[in-house]
């Protein structure tokens, strides 16, 4: 069975999270990363692809007669075109749990940063500021107090689930919207709302759902319009989902506080990006899943996903 990664190199940059039980399930290669003139080649006896950002189109799999399995190391397959896998009988698998303690971790270190601006400050005092101080204390930007304010979660999976577990330790509300209602939070107070509801109610707005073609740029001028002037918007879940041209619209008129993002819908980010030049727009490049006990997960999962497809029994199918 041979087995192909085109581009693994973020699952295992430092050497710490090897490949070990994969290659025991068939004759692994593992590529740090491939564009896509190298990527066909590469693959194209694969029996097994292990997808990580490189684009699956349709053209990509009609031209791999022997792939029948792709499993894809991260939550969202957005990567594959699963109408295609489908039709060409290629199951796919996703891996649905292994970030979501470090990625509902990300969405409240972000949230904290705009509360606190604990870097800025930092800096500050490094810079001798405290040092020059006539008072005991100084703070240059506002500082915020979650308790009494409202958490609004689009997406209420395995990772929005989390996010409102944690906001609501902190004694924040929580409102939801999501699709799926069949089970209420178990804490109060929390609420279901609609998206417009949602956006219109909350002081933070943190995204979790995934990225369809029926959701492209849902969040636009309509929806950040509804936004508290006051409000924060967090989007951990894929960049795809935000109209980034609006959003920086929105922050940079003051329609909204700020924004923290951690996906971009183009990645590597390029360099003309609106939210580049924003006002209060925290960047972070991709990692809210990437500490080394997630991505540990990750390839203990993918393994799974593997072995149940070769015993004729694959788990974790998404088409």
């Amino acid at each position: 069975m041979k087995i192909v990664a085109p581009d693994a190199y973020t699952l295992n940059p430092s050497g710490d999270n090897p490949w070990t039980e994969i290659g025991k399930l068939g004759d692994l290669t593992v590529y740090d990363r491939s564009d896509k003139e190298q990527l066909i080649p590469r693959v194209a006896d694969a029996d097994i692809i292990l997808a990580n950002k490189v684009p699956l189109t349709d053209r990509v799999l009609s031209e791999l007669p022997k792939l029948r399995f792709v499993s894809v190391l991260a939550t969202g397959y957005n990567v594959v075109d699963i109408s295609a896998a489908r039709q060409l009988g290629i199951d796919v698998s996703n891996v649905p749990v292994y970030g979501t303690d470090s990625v509902a971790q990300f969405v409240l270190a972000l949230l904290l940063e705009h509360c606190h601006n604990v870097a800025l400050h930092n800096s500050l005092v490094h810079g001798g500021q405290w040092c020059k101080s006539e008072d005991f204390c100084f703070w240059k930007t506002p500082l915020t107090e979650l308790a009494g304010k409202t958490m609004g979660i689009v997406g209420f999976g395995r990772i929005g689930r989390k996010v409102g577990q944690i906001a609501h330790a902190m004694g924040m509300n929580v409102i939801a919207c999501d699709d799926n209602r069949d089970q209420d939070a178990e804490y109060q107070p929390f609420a279901w709302k609609s998206l417009e509801e949602l956006f219109a109610q909350a002081d933070v707005v943190s995204l979790h759902c995934p990225q369809t073609e029926d959701n492209l740029h849902m969040v636009n001028k309509h929806l950040l319009g509804l936004m508290k002037s006051n409000a924060i918007l967090i989007n951990t879940a894929r960049g795809g989902l935000v109209d980034e041209n609006d959003l920086a619209d929105a922050l940079n008129t003051g329609k909204i506080a700020a924004a923290a993002v951690d996906v971009i819908s183009q990645e590597p980010m390029q360099g003309d990006n609106p939210l580049l030049k924003a006002k209060n727009c925290i960047i972070t490049p991709h990692i809210a899943w990437a500490t080394l006990e997630a991505r540990r997960r990750l390839l203990e999962t993918t393994a799974k996903n593997i072995a149940a497809f070769i015993a004729g029994k694959p788990i974790n199918v998404v088409n």
